[in-house]
């Protein structure tokens, strides 16, 4: 088990330069492209989301009161707390931006199967399979293969295949299950 905290993380431009986000975690291929990633960014207003071919991703609003995805033959709404997922290739735009809000985002290329996102809440538990990432949305601990962890917030843990977890804590936690 890896635990990464906010100090592991780097800030970068989005890919078409509209915003900023902060990567967590990066997988690349053996060409240098994009595995798989996690990062968190800022809806501050109206705007394009960049565009990643090949890449399927899965947003997550963490704070903030969420916002429309709308893009040619997609409407999705970003709510809370609701993993969305939607093709990286398709210009979607936020709109229905009434506040800031935070989202924490998935990527992965098209060739893999589609991640699990989902939110943990209190004794909530997942079964071993696949490699997880549990990312902490506040403070508190979470048990992994047996062991209490103490996450601060933002916090990630990234446990090997075969490995499960349950939220012993408060908090909620946004867990990832990427088969690979």
């Amino acid at each position: 088990m890896r635990h990464l905290t906010t100090s592991d993380y780097r800030k970068m431009p989005w890919a078409n330069g509209l915003g900023v986000t902060t990567e967590i975690l990066r997988v690349a291929k053996p060409d240098g492209g994009v595995l798989w990633r996690l990062s968190m960014a800022a809806v501050v207003e109206v705007g394009a989301f960049s565009l990643f071919p090949g890449i399927e991703r899965n947003l997550t609003v963490i704070a903030g009161p969420g916002f429309d995805l709308v893009g040619p033959g997609l409407m999705l709404r970003a709510d809370p707390l609701v993993p969305v997922a939607f093709p990286g290739d398709v210009a979607i735009s936020a709109v229905g931006v009434s506040a800031p809000s935070n989202d924490f985002n998935v990527m992965t290329e098209r060739s893999l199967p589609r991640p699990e996102v989902r939110v943990l809440r209190q004794s909530e538990a997942l079964a071993p399979g696949g490699t997880l990432c549990l990312f902490a949305l506040d403070a508190g601990k979470v048990q992994v293969a047996g062991t209490v962890v103490t996450v601060a917030r933002h916090d990630l843990l990234v446990c090997d295949a075969g490995v499960g977890a349950r939220n012993t804590g408060a908090a909620a936690v946004l867990a990832t299950r990427l088969i690979l």
